[in-house]
């Protein structure tokens, strides 16, 4: 029981450091510092259980899985919340009113600019929006062109511009 405690205990602390870490790169310090108060305690009372007795293997091994497993769950988790806004570029060998007026009915403020690739004339989008709406893009641009190329940065802050409410399907 007490090596099950351990590596709950572990999946939990390092899933809240992942998140912890999400926030601060996202300006939100605050939650951060909340999530770091629980983060360190949990950390102090599994490392004190784990070193009071070095000898215990059962105790290291369950302390390094929960670690490891502690990674996986953070980044799934993560993923999950899929909090703060991105920058989509997409690189379209259609430049065509099809896809920017689809994105624009989705409620994604679009930016074109027309570019020269290797192979003739391209269509370049700037979409910053909410990281959460990003798979909804991604089908729209796929539908209209399954070249394109797509890029996605993080993007911590966004001022002026076009940006209103998603329209949710």
């Amino acid at each position: 029981m007490g090596y099950l405690l351990i590596f709950l205990a572990r999946v939990a602390d390092v899933s809240l450091t992942t998140i912890r870490i999400l926030m601060l790169m996202r300006g939100k310090k605050y939650y951060a510092a909340i999530i770091g108060f629980f983060e360190v305690t949990i950390y102090i009372v599994v490392l004190l259980k784990v070193v009071s007795n070095l000898y215990n293997v059962g105790n290291i091994l369950a302390y390094a899985l929960g670690f490891a497993t502690g990674n996986i769950v953070g980044s799934f988790i993560e993923d999950k919340m899929a909090i703060g806004t991105i920058t989509a570029r997409v690189i379209s060998n259609r430049c065509n009113e099809e896809m920017v007026q689809s994105l624009r009915d989705m409620g994604f403020g679009v930016t074109e600019v027309q570019g020269m690739g290797k192979e003739g004339p391209r269509c370049l989008l700037y979409v910053v929006m909410p990281r959460k709406e990003l798979h909804r893009l991604m089908n729209t641009v796929h539908e209209v062109d399954e070249g394109a190329f797509v890029t996605i940065s993080d993007t911590r802050t966004a001022v002026g511009g076009y940006m209103k409410k998603i329209k949710k399907k």
